[in-house]
């Protein structure tokens, strides 16, 4: 189903379908609560109304009893037969109401003993006249038994009443926990799914946005295939398209730079070759305004070969840094191999040369990275002061390696310093009597070590200029 709707589905689809499914769970939840409180509330009703019924009824038992003494007593002195149609409503209306107790859960045998009572009192209703006075004095002695029974039956409708009460309490209590536990369930299950989409959908643009990052720095031999949604597909499409079209236009400037160094060069060579006749008197002796303009004519065509030649070192390196050829390399003994073989310049300008820290060993190109090594020292050996210092330590985290070069020189000035690594960009602080540089340096640096999965920046502290390279432990 997870296939399916990645293949088929856009991101807004899958979007409104995550949200529906954590709605429907919030939902249900709030659903069940409602139905759970509905069935409470009537649960409640139906305890409340019997709880007023058997109040009410062992209230009226108690009254109708208390009814039938006085009319049934009266009736056996006064031989009246109102009274004892008053007797025999209050009897109905005082079993109706011991009926209603016991429909309503009254139980056991105060029931039946009240009826075996009343049966009692209704026996000494009948007989002779002459014998009236004796009947409703054992009359009165049964009432006051019939009194003790209509305490019990209120006793027990107490009772029932507060039992009633007691578990409509608990009902409640445990439906309140188990609500409690379903709305804690669904609240973390929605966290979850809210995350597991969350995750899920951000996936394809966390790969997009390396597809686009490796765009931008180059990295053009990794073809791009974002799986996702359909709309992601077609961004996926789309950028795979533009790594295709850079990959032509990179190897059209390629064979374009080439193509053209190659006939300038010939040319150039020609020129070359003239000028130092010229310079060498071979087509005649020059005055010396004609030999002046004769080496400038030298000094400019030496300086247009060596921008010629450092073109085709660029073009060559930004090929070559597609090529690695990793292999797991301790990087103190490359910087030292680095140092000794430029040991002959430093020494020159009294420079000393300190290379320290950690013993880190990783897998990398140790001919690429040996070259921008170089290249770094270098341009620290061509920037620093006579006499100083510069020195280079490699340390680490947990999942790169550091390399930091900090020369004795100037340092790099502040308008200078987002353009030190564009191609042949030179920067306002040349160091005085020393070979003009072609400022493509540090632009091969950053291409090889971009190559590397790596970065190479200029840090802000100083004295000097302070490089750092940075490089993944893990490739």
């Amino acid at each position: 189903m997870a296939k399916l709707t990645s293949a088929r589905g856009s991101f807004q689809q899958l979007l409104l379908f995550a949200f529906l499914v954590i709605t429907a769970l919030l939902v249900g939840v709030a659903l069940r609560a409602v139905f759970q409180y509905d069935e409470l509330m009537t649960q409640s009703r139906d305890a409340a109304s019997r709880a007023v019924t058997l109040s009410g009824s062992a209230q009226s038992l108690a009254e109708r009893s208390a009814a039938m003494e006085r009319a049934g007593r009266q009736s056996l002195v006064l031989t009246d037969t109102v009274l004892r149609r008053r007797f025999d409503d209050a009897d109905r209306d005082a079993r109706a109401a011991l009926a209603r107790l016991e429909q309503n859960g009254l139980a056991g045998e105060t029931p039946n003993q009240w009826r075996d009572q009343l049966q009692l009192i209704e026996g000494l209703m009948n007989g002779p006249p002459d014998t009236a006075l004796s009947r409703e004095s054992s009359m009165a002695m049964q009432f006051r038994e019939l009194d003790g029974l209509n305490t019990q039956l209120a006793q027990q409708a107490q009772y029932l009443i507060e039992t009633m009460n007691r578990e409509l309490a608990q009902r409640i209590e445990s439906a309140r926990q188990r609500l409690m536990r379903v709305v804690l369930a669904a609240s973390a299950l929605a966290v979850v799914l809210a995350m597991a989409f969350g995750i899920w959908l951000a996936r394809p643009f966390k790969r997009l946005e390396r597809a686009i990052v490796g765009l931008g720095e180059n990295r053009l031999d990794e073809p791009i295939d974002i799986r996702g949604p359909a709309d992601v597909r077609r961004v996926s499409q789309q950028l795979e398209w533009l790594r295709l079209r850079l990959t032509e236009l990179d190897a059209d400037k390629a064979r374009f730079l080439r193509h053209v160094s190659h006939e300038l060069k010939t040319p150039l060579a020609a020129l070359r070759e003239g000028v130092s006749l010229l310079e060498d008197g071979v087509t005649g002796a020059l005055n010396p305004a004609q030999r002046e303009v004769a080496q400038i004519l030298q000094q400019n065509t030496i300086a247009l070969q060596g921008q010629i030649e450092a073109l085709l070192r660029f073009n060559a390196a930004a090929f070559e840094a597609r090529e690695l050829r990793r292999q797991r390399t301790p990087l103190l003994p490359l910087i030292e191999e680095q140092i000794e073989a430029q040991r002959l310049q430093w020494q020159a300008n009294g420079l000393t040369v300190r290379a320290e820290g950690e013993p880190i060993a990783v897998a990398v190109d140790p001919v690429k990275l040996g070259t921008a090594v170089a290249n770094l020292l270098s341009n620290a050996i061509r920037f620093s002061s006579r006499g100083g210092t510069i020195g280079i330590v490699v340390s680490s985290t947990a999942d790169s390696a550091h390399i930091d070069i900090n020369d004795a020189g100037p340092g790099i000035a502040e308008g200078d310093r987002d353009r030190i690594f564009e191609p042949f960009y030179r920067g306002e602080r040349q160091p005085q009597h020393s070979v003009k540089g072609t400022g493509i340096g540090l632009s091969i640096v950053q291409e090889y070590i971009a190559a590397h999965g790596g970065r190479i920046r200029l840090l802000p502290d100083g004295p000097g200029a302070r490089f750092r390279i940075e490089l993944p432990r893990s490739a």
